[in-house]
């Protein structure tokens, strides 16, 4: 059993609306971390685009530039790779999350190429319901010996999705993000209470810099342990690659001295 986990995370600007900008400018990043030993690398909500509603214009399909390029760094990098995209598919835009595995991960597990997930909770603010479809299943991913659920950006704001259940638990919930710097603070506050109240390790991904709606975004990334306390903070507003480790036993140990789940809704126990 893997005991701890690597996870390596890009807090960056992005390029409004221009794959190929974008994908050249991640690669200068994810390039510093060929040498580096990780198992995770995390990259923002819509990474390739920014957060546009204009699907039409820049939607892929599965077997697009993007996901091709997803493949080529996840085996450069030895680690899986995961960011959204807008994916065409079925006669439906998503927001989708892709779940890239490296070659050697495939190999030697069986696994598919990838997973996905898309987003449920579609920010109807920005009118996202009005453009995407949504997701009515949560993934759960078993990866290196760890339970992994990776969500979307407006999913946080909403607990009994990620909620940890008898029958969907998980080690660690991923949140990646496209998430104004005007709504900083309760994306911090939304981070600790996932954390505190799953009893589990939250890593949340924003991107910075300004878009083509002129919002500003600070980042604020973060990886927070199982008690809701910082592992890591990036520096608000600042590009930031950073690789940082979980601990498999540390979240065992706690999850047994304090079993705060076992009364949690969703659990059935026996007398």
């Amino acid at each position: 059993m893997n005991t701890e986990l690597k996870i390596s995370i890009l807090q960056t600007s992005l390029f409004w609306e221009d794959i190929p900008a974008n994908l050249l400018h991640l690669e200068k990043q994810l390039a510093k971390l060929i040498s580096v030993d990780t198992d995770i690398v995390i990259l923002p909500e819509m990474f390739n685009t920014g957060f546009t509603m204009n699907a039409a214009k820049v939607a892929e399909p599965m077997q697009g530039t993007t996901m091709q390029w997803m493949q080529k760094w996840a085996n450069k990098l030895n680690a899986a790779l995961v960011g959204s995209l807008i994916i065409n598919a079925q006669n439906n835009y998503y927001n989708r999350l892709v779940w890239m595995l490296p070659e050697s991960e495939i190999k030697s597990t069986n696994s598919p190429p990838f997973y996905t997930y898309d987003k449920r909770h579609l920010f109807r603010m920005a009118n996202e319901q009005e453009v995407f479809a949504n997701s009515t299943q949560k993934l759960v991913i078993n990866y290196k010996s760890w339970k992994i659920c990776p969500l979307i950006c407006y999913d946080l704001r909403f607990p009994v999705w990620s909620r940890y259940t008898q029958q969907q638990t998980y080690d660690c919930l991923i949140y990646i993000a496209n998430w104004p710097a005007v709504r900083s603070y309760p994306w911090s506050q939304l981070l600790v209470a996932r954390a505190i109240e799953n009893l589990a390790y939250v890593v949340g991904v924003n991107r910075v810099g300004k878009d083509g709606k002129g919002f500003d975004y600070s980042g604020d990334s973060v990886a927070l342990d199982f008690r809701g306390q910082a592992i890591w903070k990036a520096v608000a507003g600042q590009e930031m690659t950073h690789t940082f480790t979980l601990s498999k036993n540390n979240l065992i140990a706690f999850r047994e001295q304090f079993p705060a789940w076992m009364d949690a809704d969703g659990f059935e126990l026996k007398a």
